[in-house]
């Protein structure tokens, strides 16, 4: 979008809700209606208030959005950095994938880089860990201040210039350093560089919501627009993870600030207050594991929420000297951005008041509705999906909300009050919680306020519906909107928590690699269709004869890495007339499984980065319907099943036809009232299959067993057979679907009476 079109959009809206909110402030109060109704919609014009401020400060950055250059650096200037990897309590696998990440990092002289992984856990299999990989490990005495404490005893006994700090599940690209580090390298001062939080994973909103493949994580809109718009007034957030830090900088504020319970929110706050220029990047780098569990979840966000609101008030933002009008204003944002579960129950409750408890919360006609509120919605929405690179709309700010809210409002509210949690709770980040911390109870637990909500909503909804006709007002329109949009929220934040069940242990990518497959004497290559730290898919154009008893050994190439594994089949499916393999992983070295991690983690992550402009409301609801109640298939054949629809003779003459076959199994049809026999052997050229019964017909055919798979499945001349009638049965589906597509054809043609045509 062009510069002066994105100044223009933001201008009338910034000028509409002005004009809205000075209509609400003088003209819709109801103070004549009892001390309930003013209590209650001075409440909601409070919230509008607070929203208004946080949008005239979103859209402000927005309209003047700043990305650094990345200087040009002599490579001998690099200087040394020193890797700061944070655990307390995170399993060994996880942290081993982190540490192999960063030591495949590119540097111009590697032995400038040094790695230490900080565990404040005291743990012993850490040192061992750390040994292995060759890194230094960590520990310190006392455990105060968190992970504060951690990283300020790792910069007491380290001494490069430049810090990065990088979570247990972080794992950085092999590029990080050498894309990151040149912009600490000009000549501006520049107190830390921060770099998208993106996930290998779909987070617990995409997945939940059967979304994983129609949405952004919800992160991403916070890493890739918002920060990047608070480059212009240098109040780029520091997310503690996936940032280089100078450690001058840092000295400068004193250490990463203690005391509070989220120390990245306030550390780059102080830096930024003693003169230094922050910066934002939209630039995927680095990838971790975002949290598989509501429990781990809620108490994320829950921490976030206390945190930011303890640092507000521990920092004192607004009298914080250092700090510069506009920063003050967009830190103080940053704050009242976790009031959003106060500002939600109020936009949920007000029509509520209305519709069910005859409470006024709002004094207006449909008319001024119309007029002040209309085009003020219009152009919010419409604002915040242009420019914020469609990563972002109301609806699903308006989901997220909802479902967040009834976990967020108690501790922001304490937290408000200066009643805060006494111990620091880690995210879990094990990928065996995916199976746990969603229990039915829990789930509940959190769905008691979203339900009882739901059902006031229903109720005020036909209420207003029988009160419009029998009043014959059009006032209940704009309320049952209001209740029908609330009443979605609701539907889909339920539907989050109903939750669903994880079907796998470790994430896929959907990536080609260049793949060999060793079996026998033969080398297959092809090209991987998915990958996982514990097996591969391919898909191949012939059934491939592999055993599933036998080992195969696979290998994997990339321009960078190159990894060899013994593997077996686990499943294999029909795809489109070819053949998906799904391989499992049974064994592999520890240099190979280095590199194995790197081909699957060193990547951009293949989940979306937009959102799919092709789905509304009515799409999500009916989605999630049928995801939770529809009949799902699972098969794990693990040979290729071959649809067939040939005619071929016994030894004795005999002709049937073939249906399916597997190279164990073939499936056959016979003439009605034919009798079936026990076996027998069809001859093709030069090649007998020998078949024995193995099952009763069923409506699919009758199911053989082959008896000398061994003598078919390397064989030349079957080979060419077998092509021969996967053509044949290619050409019959061709034929079929030609002549289904001229009978509907035809079919329509005499159904739709053309008035015209007849006279």
């Amino acid at each position: 979008m062009k510069p002066y079109v994105r100044k223009m959009l933001v201008f009338f809206t910034f000028f509409s809700s002005v004009v809205y909110i000075l209509w609400r402030i003088f003209r819709t109060i109801p103070f004549q209606y009892g001390i309930i109704s003013t209590i209650c919609g001075l409440s909601l014009l409070f919230i509008e208030i607070i929203g208004l401020f946080e949008m005239i400060v979103h859209f402000d950055q927005l309209s003047n959005i700043q990305s650094p250059k990345r200087p040009e650096v002599d490579e001998s200037k690099y200087p040394d950095v020193d890797v700061f990897i944070s655990t307390y309590n995170e399993p060994e696998d996880l942290l081993y994938k982190t540490i192999n990440a960063c030591l495949h990092m590119d540097y111009p002289d590697k032995s400038k880089v040094h790695i230490y992984l900080c565990d404040d856990g005291h743990r012993d299999e850490m040192g061992v860990l750390a040994r292995k990989m060759g890194v230094t490990h960590l520990v310190r005495d006392t455990h105060e201040f968190a992970k504060a404490g951690n990283l300020n005893h790792a910069m007491s006994v380290t001494s490069s210039p430049y810090i990065v700090t990088f979570d247990a599940d972080m794992m950085p690209r092999h590029n990080f350093l050498t894309a990151c580090m040149p912009y600490f390298l000009g000549e501006e001062k520049v107190g830390f560089l921060q770099t998208p939080q993106t996930f290998y994973n779909p987070d617990l909103f995409q997945y939940n919501l059967y979304s994983e493949n129609r949405i952004p994580n919800e992160q991403d809109y916070f890493y890739r627009d918002v920060q990047v718009m608070r480059n212009a007034s240098n109040t780029v957030i520091y997310g503690g993870t996936n940032t280089i830090l100078s450690r001058e900088a840092l000295i400068a504020a004193g250490g990463f600030y203690t005391g509070v319970i989220t120390e990245d929110f306030a550390t780059g706050m102080v830096i930024q207050s003693k003169g230094y220029q922050c910066y934002a990047i939209s630039e995927s780098y680095a990838m971790g594991m975002a949290p598989e569990d509501l429990k781990s979840l809620i108490k994320q966000r829950q921490r976030w929420a206390r945190g930011c609101i303890q640092t507000g008030r521990k920092v004192n933002i607004v009298f914080r000297k250092g700090l510069n009008f506009g920063q003050k204003l967009s830190y103080l944002t940053s704050i009242t951005y976790w009031y959003g579960a106060v500002k939600r129950f109020v936009y949920i409750m007000s029509p509520i008041l209305y519709a069910v408890f005859n409470v006024i919360v709002v004094k207006c006609t449909l008319f001024e509705i119309l007029l002040f509120w209309l085009p003020m919605y219009l152009l919010n929405n419409t604002a915040l999906r242009l420019l914020s690179g469609n990563i972002r709309n109301t609806r699903l700010t308006n989901i997220y909300e909802t479902i967040m809210f009834p976990s967020l409002l108690p501790s922001v509210i304490l937290e408000t009050f200066g009643i805060s949690e006494s111990t620091f709770v880690v995210t879990k980040k094990d990928a065996k919680q995916k199976f746990e911390g969603n229990g039915a109870g829990y789930r509940f637990k959190n769905s008691i306020l979203l339900l009882i909500m739901l059902a006031l909503s229903v109720f005020g909804l036909v209420r207003s519906v029988f009160e419009t006709f029998e009043k014959g007002t059009p006032m209940y329109i704009v309320i049952m909107f209001w209740l029908l949009v609330n009443l979605f929220n609701l539907l889909m934040a339920l539907f989050f928590m109903f939750g669903r069940q994880p079907h796998r242990q470790f994430e896929r990518f959907y990536v080609e690699v260049d793949c060999m497959i060793y079996y026998g004497s033969r080398i297959i290559r092809t090209k991987t269709e998915n990958i996982s730290e514990k097996g591969i898919s391919v898909v191949l154009n012939f059934p491939e004869w592999i055993s599933p008893k036998d080992e195969v050994t696979i290998r994997l190439i990339t321009d960078r890495y190159d990894t060899s594994f013994k593997g077996k089949v686990a499943n294999v499916m029909g795809v489109k007339g070819k053949w998906k393999y799904g391989f499992e992983m049974l064994e592999i070295t520890e240099e190979n499984n280095r590199e194995m991690l790197q081909i699957v983690y060193d990547r951009e992550p293949s989940l979306p980065k937009e959102i799919d402009e092709g789905l509304s409301s009515v799409d999500d609801i009916m989605i999630n319907i049928w995801k939770r109640t529809g009949e799902r298939d699972y098969f794990s054949r693990k040979l290729p099943r071959v649809e067939l629809c040939n005619y071929a003779k016994t030894v004795e003459g005999r002709k049937l036809l073939l249906r399916d076959f597997n190279y164990e199994y073939l499936t056959v049809s016979f003439l009605r009232g034919e009798k079936i026999p026990e076996s027998f052997i069809i001859l093709e050229g030069n090649i007998q299959i020998k078949c024995s019964l193995e099952d009763k017909a069923s409506r699919y055919g009758t199911c053989y067993r082959i008896e000398n798979t061994n003598d078919i499945i390397h064989n030349v001349e079957f080979r060419t057979i077998l092509k021969s009638w996967m053509y044949d049965y290619e050409i019959d589906l061709d034929e079929k679907n030609t002549y289904h597509k001229m009978v509907d054809t035809a079919l329509k043609k005499y159904e739709s009476f053309d008035e015209l045509e007849y006279l």
